[in-house]
């Protein structure tokens, strides 16, 4: 099974791919993707780009994204669905089936704690899955959380009987 996740974001995307078994998985690829500023349409095509690259060079089983989490920030709210749209545009385009997580979901799976916090999931997420050395010598954020969706969508999938 091979998982490609998207942390979605409209400023910075985690994006990931794990495959295996929940208790043997496999570090494929990973990176954080920044969209230049500027226009909003641009900003977009590049995130339906970095997706629909992915989704070519990687050949996932499924798509995992988490679900998107109301905060009091709207602006950063609505960003955040817009790259969403984006990213669900481009698994729709390659055919490929998306499975969704809440954030609870992923805290969960990384560190057995629904309410973990950031910290502790970028802790465990090493302790999970063996990572190379990032080029620039250290992984954002929103890398580390890509990362841990698909070990959720990777432990998920496994524990869902076939149809």
């Amino acid at each position: 099974m091979r998982i490609l996740a998207v942390d979605p974001g409209y400023d910075r995307m985690g994006i990931a791919v794990i495959e295996g078994d929940p208790s043997r998985p496999t570090y494929v690829w990973s990176a954080c993707i920044t969209p230049e500023k500027g226009a909003r349409a641009m900003r977009l095509a590049r995130v339906y780009a970095a997706v629909a690259e992915a989704l070519r060079a990687h050949a996932p089983d499924a798509l995992a994204l988490e679900t998107l989490f109301f905060s009091t920030n709207v602006r950063t709210a609505i960003g955040v669905a817009e790259a969403r749209g984006a990213i669900l545009a481009a698994a729709g385009a390659a055919g490929t089936p998306v499975v969704e997580h809440s954030p609870q979901a992923v805290k969960l799976a990384a560190t057995g704690n629904g309410r973990a916090d950031k910290a502790a999931v970028a802790r465990m997420i090493p302790k999970l899955v063996a990572l190379p050395s990032p080029p620039s010598g250290k992984r954002l954020d929103d890398e580390l959380d890509a990362l841990a969706l698909a070990l959720c969508a990777l432990a998920a999938r496994q524990s869902t009987p076939a149809r």
